[in-house]
């Protein structure tokens, strides 16, 4: 049985050649969405396939020592995706050390496109092995040996380092919500506020709505001024998936210009390695196998969970956090707050079903259902107040 299974993307097609894409493609162009969504394309010669390239929608593409034309990478990366070499050597530490920063997964972003930074470079390594089978047990062993390592200095800063006297409140939501949006400025302005009154913010690590609350935890000090002028050098590169060079660069500009000593928390995944994760968080515990990032994310967010909306990824969390509270006991259920009330109960109804399953549990007085991020933080602080009174002597 294959030792790598785990870290291929959900539904990821590898193609591995000429026949199979051009297959693939013209499925894709007769279908109501003309995208490449999963496409994993392996040493296949695209020479002479501009037109389809220009077809379709590659967002979440990966092309791993393909041949183009002259222009067919521009033509991939203009519609989101990616194209890499997959190098020869393991482009990730196995041994023990420290959690990632922005700079060292970024290294050379001034002057060199995505493509060719480390967090790009690791994620080809990683899909191409994966992909291929190639190496498996090497290739499988040396990804375990990181995620202990990166587990390892996690738990380090939250009970040791960094984070070891303050609460930490998670924030969920969706990769998809852009810079220069409405919604971004209030995740962004959550973000702010839950620093501000003494907790630490931990992301999922991506952009969108992880992004946002991560920069608002950076620009916790600065006024409402400073915050609109960061919003609007945001704006210039808003889309992630599309301008990733741009959209790092830009964060990097903001960073510059409002120098910050606040930390906050990003823990992604090169399962979902074709979003990049934020610059703004300033400690990033990254994972290639998703199951472990989304468990330790969670049972790190010892102050409360705040979830914007989002898609799947982001019901998976409220529920994988809702199971461990239905079981849990006391002081061991940590608040949960939804932001967005015809979101959750109509658009994606997730909060009758919560509802439902905290009746008559501990859980049921530790859940909420609100609409703005003034009401999420009073809610949370509400519970924490609660928790102190009713706290047993032998705790203190």
């Amino acid at each position: 049985m294959s030792h790598v299974w785990p870290y291929l993307p959900a539904r990821a097609v590898n193609i591995t050649s000429l026949v199979e894409f051009d297959r693939l493609a013209a499925e894709a162009l007769v279908s109501h969405h003309a995208h490449g969504k999963g496409w994993r394309v392996h040493r296949v010669d695209l020479r002479e396939r501009d037109t389809v390239l220009k077809s379709l929608d590659l967002s979440e593409a990966l092309f791993i020592d393909c041949q183009f034309s002259g222009q067919g990478q521009q033509i991939v990366q203009a519609t989101g995706g990616l194209c890499m070499s997959s190098g020869a050597q393991l482009p990730f530490e196995t041994g023990a050390r420290g959690l990632y920063t922005a700079e060292e997964l970024y290294s050379g972003i001034w002057t060199q496109t995505y493509q060719q930074v480390p967090d790009a470079k690791i994620y080809a390594y990683s899909q191409q092995h994966a992909a291929a089978n190639a190496d498996s047990d090497h290739s499988a062993l040396a990804r375990t040996l990181h995620d202990h390592h990166i587990g390892q200095a996690l738990v380090s800063q939250v009970y040791e380092g960094t984070f070891k006297d303050t609460p930490i409140i998670g924030v969920m939501g969706g990769h998809a919500m852009n810079r220069g949006t409405t919604q971004y400025a209030q995740a962004l302005e959550l973000g702010r506020m839950i620093t501000r009154a003494g907790y630490a913010v931990a992301t999922g690590g991506g952009p969108g709505a992880m992004e946002a609350a991560n920069a608002g935890a950076w620009l916790a000090d600065y006024g409402a001024d400073d915050i609109a002028t960061a919003l609007q050098m945001l704006a210039e590169a808003p889309d992630a998936i599309h301008q990733r060079t741009g959209w790092a660069r830009t964060a990097l500009m903001v960073k510059e210009r409002f120098p910050s000593h606040r930390q906050s928390l990003g823990v992604p995944t090169w399962f979902y390695g074709h979003e990049p994760p934020n610059l703004f968080a300033t400690q990033i515990a990254k994972f290639f196998t998703n199951s472990i990032r989304e468990a330790i994310l969670l049972e790190q967010s010892n102050g409360g969970l705040v979830v914007l909306p989002g898609a799947a990824g982001t019901v998976q969390e409220i529920f994988q956090d809702a199971c461990e509270n239905y079981y849990a006991t006391g002081a061991r259920v940590v608040p949960m707050v939804l932001i967005g009330k015809d979101y959750w109960s109509r658009d994606l109804p997730a909060w009758p079903l919560l509802q439902a399953l905290a009746k008559e549990r501990v859980m049921e007085q530790k859940i909420a259902l609100v609409d703005t991020a003034e009401e999420a933080l009073a809610f949370i602080q509400s519970m924490e107040t609660l928790r102190r009174r009713t706290r047993p002597a032998k705790e203190d």
